[in-house]
């Protein structure tokens, strides 16, 4: 028991030793103050149930501890601390005297210093007041160049000095407003610089668009001033060349009002041209036009850094405005102003452009105007070429040429190229020759109608010499004879030759201005000479001739008229070659076509003399009334052959001025026709019975024929050649006359048969109307009577007849 419970009791012993060291430690924390002491604490009372009391018991022996400790200093320090609670009693009495004294001393003090103290407050308050105000004079001093500056951007507004309101601006706002950006008026300024910059441009851009409606309504007059100015200097260089008879030059064109030194040194050649190109004083682009707003608005635009955005605006709107000045109007073509209002517009517009290209820095450039150019001559060309279709008067159409020539070298003057425009006056020279055409076919179709075909009277030599005047008319034979006499054309000749001079003349118009060699112009007149010839006059010819009031008297006459044009050929081709000094024999020269022109007028006439006088035979042979059931002849000729007869002797008579082959081709197609419509008529398949008194009279017809072809109507002709026409229907009525049908029959298919021009197919159908009569009249009742044969060899003939025709068929 004394073993076992030694260890426990040396544990509590241990337990104890350990707890006097725990409350030692913590009443040295609590007598330190180190907090928080909930630690502290809480080990106290963690460690044993009685841990508590232990503690406080522990804590009142470390309080009584330093309670005697307090006491033991205590009575160390009383007597000191007696000691001086006793000299501080003795100076007490000293101290409230110090006191009453340093009281009365400050009041003093107090009372003498109140009026230094107000002296002082004012001369601060005067310093604070003059330190201000220098500092407001200082301030001043550096706002005063701003608001002087503003108050001049004011003035520069007010006075629309806008280029130098925005340098002004734009030293206000990096020179001036930075020094005294801190105060509020100088930020009300800076907010108000961006909205006058606007204003400026918006000022600008209103002047600008007044500019180029200005520019758009003043277009015509600037253009018209600019072609006037180039016509006077190519008249200038015309007179200067016809005077001192130099080659022609290039115009010269003034450009912003002056000239070259050449000109000058040709006018002070020639005083007198030179008073007539001053009578009028020549006006320069900047004289018609303010060029102001442009400049500002460019100047403006620049400074503000626009430049690019005013560029594009200028060239955008001026691009619309070239369009509305390449539209031209609708009737633009009827009067020469319209081509003229059209020309100068464009004129204008582009010399604007041409003036804004040299004065301003790229504004426009050469690329831009290049482009402009182009794009406007297109169009330029294509309404041209529009609206010359519709004219029909030359002298429109010349007066065309002549402004498009001052046209394109007043563009040309000022370095545009022009050679498309050249280039069309070759389509509207096509178009003035077609007008010119027009104009004189109706020329020759009032000569034509107003001609009476017959020969020109010439009562006295001055009459003759008036028509050869007019007309190159040679006749050695026909000048022998005395006065009165006839000239052998009509008078449409004289006329015909005169008009085709002056429409050589009109056509030579328009190749002056031209700068065209003598050859081409040649060659101009000769082509348009020939259309006139060989397709105008031709044309005119051919519809004459075809009229139906033309008779044959007016045909001969006009065959006679032709063959007289057609020699003076040789003198056009002289007339032209005096104008244009160009040989006909130079290699490449056109010649005239006139030859071939009348020629073929003169062959349709000569084929319409034959048509109408085949067409008045059968006119007559529509009055033929045959009785062809007749027993026996009149014993006369018909009285309408008779009377054609005298028809074809009095119009053969008027064929003796006719070239003789004509007269003698028309003679033979006359007496052919004859003949081919006589047989006809026995032929008709509506005459069904001809009796042998009917061919007998037909014979009668038919030899007056035969004597007509036998009097030589027309000279010329071989011996027995005209009667040839009348040959088959001879020997067919010979046939029937004789009755000799056994030599037909038996010689048919011989070269040398008596009837070898009797067709058996012409002879059957004569043979069975015969044959009908025969049968319904009794005709043959005697042949009968004496010999019942022949009718048998009627039959007979008429089946031979039918077998040859058959056989001719299957040959066939």
């Amino acid at each position: 028991m004394a073993e076992a419970s030694n260890p426990v009791m040396s544990e509590m012993f241990l337990e104890e030793g350990n707890g006097e060291k725990i409350y030692e430690k913590v009443c040295g924390e609590i007598e330190t103050l180190e907090l928080p002491l909930g630690s502290t604490l809480s080990s106290v009372y963690d460690d044993q149930p009685n841990a508590h009391q232990r503690f406080m018991e522990k804590l009142d022996t470390r309080i009584r501890n330093h309670d005697r400790e307090i006491e033991k200093m205590c009575n160390f320090h009383h007597q000191g601390f007696v000691d001086a609670i006793n000299e501080l009693l003795k100076v007490r009495a000293d101290a409230e005297k110090l006191k009453v004294q340093v009281t009365d001393t400050n009041r003093g003090f107090q009372e003498a210093g109140k009026e230094v103290i107000a002296k002082t407050e004012d001369i601060i308050r005067c310093r604070i007041q003059q330190r201000n105000i220098a500092t407001v004079v200082d301030r001043l001093q550096l706002c005063l160049p701003a608001l002087e500056m503003y108050s001049k951007l004011k003035e520069q507004m007010s006075g629309k000095r806008y280029y130098s309101a925005l340098k002004t601006m734009n030293q206000l706002e990096h020179v001036y407003l930075p020094k005294v950006s801190q105060y509020r008026f100088c930020q009300i300024m800076a907010e108000n610089l961006p909205k006058l910059r606007e204003e400026i441009k918006d000022i600008s851009m209103s002047g600008l668009k007044d500019f180029l409606e200005s520019i758009r309504k003043h277009s015509d007059k600037i253009g018209e001033t600019a072609m006037k100015q180039a016509q006077q200097q190519k008249t200038f260089h015309a007179a200067l060349h016809r005077q001192t008879n130099v080659s022609y030059r290039k115009p010269m064109y003034i450009i912003n009002g002056h000239g070259s030194e050449d000109e000058n040194e040709l006018k002070s050649k020639s005083p007198m041209l030179e008073d007539e190109e001053t009578e009028e004083e020549v006006l320069s682009v900047q004289d018609l036009v303010d060029f102001t707003p442009v400049y500002r608005c460019l100047h403006i635009y620049s400074v503000l850094g626009d430049k690019e955005v005013f560029e594009n605006y200028y060239r955008k709107q001026r691009k619309k405005q070239a369009r509305l000045v390449l539209q031209p109007q609708a009737n633009m073509h009827e009067t020469v102003e319209g081509y003229r209002r059209y020309f100068s517009q464009i004129v204008g517009f582009f010399v604007v452009e041409d003036h804004i290209l040299h004065v301003t820095q790229g504004l426009v450039t050469g690329t831009y105007t290049t482009e402009l150019w182009t794009m406007a001559q297109s169009k330029i060309i294509a309404a041209l070429r529009t609206h010359s279709s519709y004219c029909t008067d030359p002298d429109l159409v010349l007066e065309l040429k002549n402004l498009i020539v001052v046209f394109a070298d007043t563009l040309q003057g000022y370095g545009f190229p022009v050679n498309r425009l050249f280039d069309l006056l070759y389509e509207v020279r096509d178009k003035y020759n077609e007008t010119l055409l027009k104009k004189w076919a109706g020329v020759f179709r009032d000569i034509f109608e107003a001609d009476n075909y017959s020969p020109i009277p010439v009562a006295n030599e001055e009459e003759y010499r008036a028509v050869v005047s007019k007309f190159p008319f040679q006749d050695p034979e026909g000048d022998k004879l005395s006065f009165p006499k006839k000239l052998p054309m009509s008078q449409s000749v004289p006329q015909i030759y005169m008009q085709v001079k002056e429409f050589i003349y009109a056509s030579l118009k328009f190749s002056e201005s031209l700068h065209r060699s003598s050859t081409e112009i040649d060659d101009m007149l000769r082509k348009s000479t020939n259309l006139l010839l060989t397709r105008t006059l031709n044309s005119g010819l051919q519809n004459l001739i075809k009229k139906p009031h033309i008779g044959l008297t007016e045909l001969v006459q006009i065959i006679i008229n032709t063959t007289h044009l057609e020699q003076a050929c040789k003198y056009l081709e002289d007339f032209i070659t005096n104008i244009t000094n160009i040989s006909p024999e130079t290699v490449h020269t056109t010649r005239l076509y006139g030859l071939s022109t009348f020629k073929d007028a003169r062959h349709a006439a000569e084929e319409e003399i034959y048509t109408k006088l085949n067409q008045k035979i059968d006119e007559f042979i529509q009055l033929a009334d045959y009785d062809w059931t007749m027993a026996e002849p009149d014993g006369r000729a018909s009285g309408y052959l008779m009377d054609l007869i005298n028809f074809l002797r009095s119009t053969f008579q008027v064929f003796t001025n006719l070239p003789g082959k004509v007269a003698q081709t028309a003679c033979m197609s006359a007496c052919k026709h004859l003949s081919t419509s006589l047989t006809q008529m026995l032929l008709d398949s509506e005459l069904k019975q001809i009796s042998m008194g009917a061919v007998q009279q037909f014979n009668l017809d038919v030899i007056q024929c035969e004597l007509f072809a036998s009097s030589d109507p027309v000279p010329g002709f071989q011996e027995d050649t005209l009667q040839l026409a009348f040959l088959d229907l001879r020997q067919l009525l010979d046939l029937f006359m004789i009755w000799d049908w056994s030599t037909y029959l038996a010689d048919y298919g011989q070269p040398n048969s008596k009837y070898l021009r009797v067709n058996p197919s012409t002879a059957l159908i004569l043979l069975e109307k015969m044959k009908d009569v025969n049968k319904k009249n009794n005709i043959f009742a005697q042949f009968k009577k004496n010999d019942r044969d022949r009718q048998k060899l009627i039959d007979t003939v008429v089946k031979q007849l039918r077998s040859l025709v058959n056989g001719m068929s299957q040959h066939s």
